[in-house]
C-alpha cells in the first residue's frame, strides 16, 4: 500500500525474455513505461542498476504472477526470486501485486493509442511488458 510521503516507484512486470518496467509519482499515483530489460538467463542488472541510479526509487513493486483460478502461476518462483534479488541487491521495499491480466489490459491500451492515432509505431512486446508493468505500479498506487 503507498505510503503518505511522495515518493518515486518503479515497478517491475517479470518474465523469462523481457522485465517490463515502469516508473510512478506516489503523489499523482501516475505510471509511465520505461524500456523493457532483457532477462536472458539472468536480469539485466547493469540495465536495471542504471533505472535505480537515475530514478532513485524509495519503492519497488513486482507483479505476482497468479492463474485465473488465484494459484500461483509457472512464473511465481522465478518471479519470487527475482522480487528478493531486487530487494537484497538495492536494500529497497518490495511490494508484490496481483498481475492476473496485466499485459491484456496493457496490450489493449496500446492497441487502443494505436487506432485513435495517439501512437504511431506498431505494438511490441517489449512496449506490452512495459505497459503491463505501468498496470501492475497503477494497481499498487490503488492499493491492490
Amino acid at each position: 500500500m503507498p505510503e503518505a510521503a511522495p515518493q518515486v516507484v518503479l515497478a517491475f512486470d517479470f518474465g523469462l525474455k523481457r522485465i517490463g518496467l515502469a516508473s510512478g509519482e506516489s503523489l499523482t499515483g501516475s505510471a509511465a513505461p520505461l524500456a523493457a530489460v532483457r532477462n536472458a538467463g539472468a536480469p539485466d542488472w547493469a540495465a536495471i542498476d542504471r533505472h535505480i541510479a537515475g530514478l532513485k526509487p524509495g519503492q519497488l513493486v513486482v507483479g505476482n504472477p497468479y492463474n485465473a483460478d488465484g494459484s500461483p502461476g509457472p512464473l511465481s518462483d522465478a518471479a519470487s526470486r527475482f522480487a528478493r534479488a531486487l530487494g537484497d541487491r538495492y536494500g529497497l521495499p518490495v511490494a508484490r501485486v496481483d498481475e492476473r491480466w496485466s499485459s491484456i489490459d496493457a496490450a489493449g491500451r496500446l492497441k487502443e493509442r494505436r487506432a485513435s492515432g495517439a501512437r504511431r509505431r506498431r505494438v511490441r512486446r517489449e512496449d506490452i511488458d512495459s505497459a503491463a508493468a505501468a498496470v501492475i505500479l497503477e494497481r499498487w498506487f490503488q492499493g491492490g
